[in-house]
């Protein structure tokens, strides 16, 4: 190979190796700053930083032993999710605050976030309805059986939280038909008309994309990520009674649990 070739090869694959190189740091860059937002995050959602701003990015860079750069790019995650917003002359303050949803004990909304606030309820469709296959299956009904179908959107400290759609057997759903559902969690009541404790619930949880009605009703953008909980819940005696699909707004709620490894 000429000399010049040789030259030119060796320039190519330099520049190539420089390219490479830079990519490389940038997504290392950006690694930090994703594992430093998860941290922050967390903070955030426990409250570890007092009301008013957040320590200054020198001193939480120091903290975490991050660059300023990494710093600035995690909040700018953190922002760009709604939980944090940086003000002129103030700094970077918290705007948000997700509330804790605990996934290892069987309650009802009002009494999980009793602690946060009211929950209210706003009963949008309430009646009997056909229940599709998949409900009647989990439900143990005859297919094509009517089964009490109701509509809520619920709000915490008049925030939109979730839309819950629930499907009960109608048998004893129709005792539900004259309940105050606006101001008490269906769990309390099934136990009241049953007579029976609720004994367990199988959960699916997922992240899906909001569809228009949910968009619009949840006072979210549409398309925008909201976590589904899928629940069937029992009585204490097995019978399926509450089959809920409940969209909770993301920015909004977090899902927390206590997992036990068994030998």
């Amino acid at each position: 190979m000429p000399a010049a070739d040789r030259i030119r090869d060796h320039a190519a694959q330099g520049a190539a190796t420089t390219v490479a190189a830079h990519r490389a740091r940038r997504r290392l860059r950006a690694d930090r700053a994703r594992q430093l937002a998860d941290l922050l995050r967390r903070q955030l959602l426990t409250g570890a930083f007092a009301d008013g701003p957040l320590p200054h990015e020198d001193l939480l860079a120091a903290d975490y032993r991050a660059s300023r750069n990494t710093v600035r790019q995690a909040l700018d995650l953190l922002r760009a999710e709604g939980l944090v917003d940086r003000l002129p002359g103030v700094g970077t303050v918290v705007v948000a605050r997700k509330y804790p949803h605990g996934l290892d004990r069987l309650m009802g909304l009002a009494e999980t976030l009793r602690e946060h606030g009211r929950v209210s309820n706003e009963v949008r469709t309430m009646g009997p309805a056909p229940a599709p296959a998949p409900v009647a299956e989990r439900l143990r009904v005859p297919a094509g059986a009517d089964v009490l179908y109701i509509e809520r959107l619920r709000r915490l400290n008049g925030l939109p939280l979730s839309l819950d759609l629930t499907y009960v057997p109608l048998d004893i759903g129709t005792a539900l038909l004259d309940a105050d559902l606006e101001n008490t969690d269906v769990f309390r009541l099934l136990e009241t008309i049953t007579g029976r404790p609720l004994g367990h619930a199988e959960i699916t949880l997922e992240a899906v994309n909001a569809d228009a009605h949910s968009a619009a009703v949840l006072q979210a953008p549409r398309g925008a990520a909201v976590l589904m909980l899928e629940r069937l819940t029992h009585l204490d005696d097995g019978r399926p009674v509450d089959l809920e699909f409940i969209r909770f707004r993301g920015d909004r709620i977090t899902m927390s649990g206590l997992l036990r490894r068994s030998g």
